[in-house]
């Protein structure tokens, strides 16, 4: 968890430095990096708020995620993600967001989406959307962790790429 705190105090000074503020839509991760960077002193400088969105209805409801993506796609995917994500930037005040989605286990996986299989999306006013999909491996709880680690990286590496 060490990493995971020290991530979050990298990200929120690196969101307070560019004057930006932060939005996340999680899955998998039930609200685990809402969870890490509001335990950062001063996070309401630059966080504005997460929406956990575990359920298809959540997603639908609280960020707009269309009902016709979700039966082509499934809840995990990259095209999720981005409704996911443009759902949270129109729900919000921020102008930076990160979303997640994935099947942390032990069930649920198939032989396409086996278990540990995690979709994200970073976007903003200013930072271009991007996607990508990674596998991680372990139990439950080490899966989210990894997923909650990926997201605050990717979003420092993106965030600092425009500088």
């Amino acid at each position: 968890m060490d990493n995971i705190a020290s991530l979050a105090a990298e990200l929120g000074a690196t969101l307070k430095a560019r004057g930006f503020t932060l939005v996340l839509a999680e899955s998998c991760t039930g609200g685990m990096v809402a969870q890490a960077v509001t335990s950062v002193a001063g996070s309401s400088a630059w966080f504005d708020r997460g929406f956990v969105t575990y359920s298809n209805a959540a997603k639908i409801e609280m960020l707009g995620v269309s009902a016709q993506t979700l039966e082509k796609y499934g809840a995990v995917s990259e095209v999720t993600a981005i409704e996911m994500i443009l759902g949270a930037l129109k729900n919000s005040h921020a102008n930076t967001a990160g979303s997640i989605t994935g099947i942390a286990g032990p069930d649920s996986g198939t032989a396409d989406k086996p278990v540990g299989t995690v979709c994200f999306a970073w976007a903003g006013t200013t930072l271009p959307l991007s996607t990508t999909t990674k596998r991680f491996f372990g139990n439950r709880e080490e899966i989210r962790q990894q997923a909650a680690i990926a997201m605050m990286a990717g979003l420092i590496e993106r965030l600092r790429l425009m500088s």
